[in-house]
């Protein structure tokens, strides 16, 4: 190859979830070559929403997903609100960033996840491929698959979950730490509600735990997730099958509108809710990691699939115009950038969920405190990661600019 022409950058994704996916579609926007490995047969979600706010969705929009989100989402309005447990209102769910645009949408997993996919060239993600090691040198990384095969890349980008089995290769893991509580979680078919808005995100707030409904696909389905304590910890699962009946009993008494959907709900699932203290490190030569893999955080402020995604812009960002020489210090970068921003997310996620769960002698205090956090929401939607990113490299080349000169 001539030394004038650059060959693209190789990048090794692994793990086919939301952040997989999107970290796949911003490089290949950039120019590099991505190969995502999923170790599942099939790309799939189980059957449950997530929501998507203005942070990560103004750059979903940006790589040209506008109108497909729009078509599979629901869009989340101005009657989104939080309750009491009894139905009492204590006041509104921010839905806008500080502009006043509403970039939030209620979607299924599978929705978000193909659209994602759809959107990758054919042969760029291989299914069936469970990652067992990780190699790497001064010139490119290995990664192992249990089925034999190996990929070699320029980077590999582990996106492969709260369980990551990349994680090892880069930090020293940090134990899982339980929150205290279990959540239920499913959907039930809108058309068996005679008046349910179609558009609203509503939050119910009790004595130790809370209820949230959103709606997905266009607002014909409802996901439902109930928050509970349990006892002791339980498995991570976002798949293990729930009773009903507990769920169903966990909430008596509440608001009608909940007892209501409950009546109607014929299985659910649960999981345990865990996070994890922040990395020590999040990059080791070619290897990096992504969502999860780096911040696993509470669903509290329903940020996990959001930090993923600005992880993925930040990082396309970092690689842009990059050598294979390079991509060590581009790694790097991109933690130094990411790292304190879902630090502080994750806290925030635990602080949220102490709120929701009335841990508070006066409820008052803590109504006060939902209230005022619309503020919060909003610097939160405010954030473009793509500006931090660019203005980041700037800065680096300003201060590289300024000591080749001394």
């Amino acid at each position: 190859m001539p030394k004038n022409l650059r060959r693209s950058l190789r990048a090794a994704v692994v793990g086919g979830g939301i952040g997989g996916l999107a970290v796949a579609n911003a490089l290949m926007r950039k120019g590099l070559d991505v190969v995502v490995y999923e170790q599942a047969p099939a790309l799939a979600e189980v059957g449950a929403g997530v929501m998507i706010y203005p942070n990560s969705l103004r750059h979903l929009e940006r790589m040209g997903f506008r109108e497909r989100l729009a078509s599979v989402g629901a869009r989340i309005g101005p009657l989104s609100a939080f309750h009491r447990s009894d139905g009492s209102p204590v006041g509104s769910f921010q839905t806008t960033d500080s502009t006043g645009w509403n970039g939030m949408y209620g979607m299924h997993r599978a929705d978000i996840l193909n659209t994602l996919a759809a959107d990758l060239p054919s042969g760029a993600v291989l299914t069936g491929h469970r990652c067992v090691d990780f190699r790497q040198n001064s010139e490119a990384a290995t990664v192992v698959f249990d089925n034999g095969h190996t990929a070699e890349a320029d980077l590999v980008v582990a996106a492969d979950g709260i369980n990551s089995a990349l994680r090892r290769f880069v930090s020293e893991p940090k134990p899982p730490v339980y929150s205290g509580m279990r959540a239920y979680r499913g959907l039930v078919e809108k058309a068996l509600f005679d008046a349910w808005p179609d558009d609203a995100m509503l939050v119910w707030m009790g004595d130790g735990k809370h209820f949230m409904v959103y709606p997905v696909r266009g607002g014909t389905i409802l996901n439902y997730v109930g928050f509970v304590p349990t006892g002791g910890e339980t498995v991570e699962s976002w798949s293990a099958p729930g009773d009903r009946g507990q769920l169903a009993s966990s909430f008596q008494g509440w608001d009608k509108r909940i007892t209501t959907l409950l009546s109607k709900v014929e299985s659910c699932f649960w999981w345990g809710l865990y996070d994890r203290e922040p990395l020590d490190s999040w990059t080791n030569g070619r290897l990096t990691l992504l969502g999860d893999a780096a911040h696993p955080m509470l669903p509290h402020l329903g940020q996990g699939a959001n930090q993923a995604i600005e992880d993925g812009i930040a990082l396309a960002c970092f690689l842009e115009g990059t050598s294979a020489t390079d991509v060590p210090a581009a790694l790097q970068a991109y933690a130094n950038l990411r790292a304190p921003r879902t630090a502080m997310v994750q806290v925030e996620a635990r602080k949220n969920g102490q709120r929701y769960d009335s841990r508070y002698a006066n409820l008052a205090q803590r109504d006060d405190e939902i209230k005022s956090s619309a503020a919060f929401r909003k610097s939160l939607f405010d954030y473009d990661v793509e500006k931090e990113t660019m203005w980041s490299r700037q800065s680096s080349a300003m201060v590289g600019t300024v000591s080749s000169n001394v």
